[in-house]
């Protein structure tokens, strides 16, 4: 049997391909760290990322982020592309679950 459904994880760091491919993401999780901002791009490339195809912005601290997106979730057309910083440190992590588009 074959599921449409996965994870994808994205640790602190430089912005990365998550998925170059027509994805919807249905639930974000991440890691508790203070100043920890997600920034989600629809695009194929990192160097595609920038304002106009930011998808969503989540900012979380110590407690953590826990997301279910209702319906079909946040589509992106292209690809996930994401940054995760944190104010200090390097331990930040997000897990999200996405579905083929």
């Amino acid at each position: 049997m074959d599921s449409d459904q996965t994870t994808l994880n994205k640790t602190t760091g430089a912005i990365s391909v998550l998925r170059a491919a027509r994805t919807r993401v249905t639930s974000i999780q991440g890691r508790g760290e203070a100043g920890s901002v997600l920034l989600l791009h629809d695009s194929a490339t990192t160097s595609g990322a920038g304002a106009g195809n930011l998808k969503a912005t989540y900012k979380f601290e110590t407690e953590g982020l826990e997301v279910y997106i209702p319906g079909s979730g946040i589509l992106f057309e292209n690809g996930v592309c994401a940054t995760l910083t944190q104010t200090s440190g390097t331990d930040g992590s997000v897990t999200m679950t996405v579905t083929r588009g």
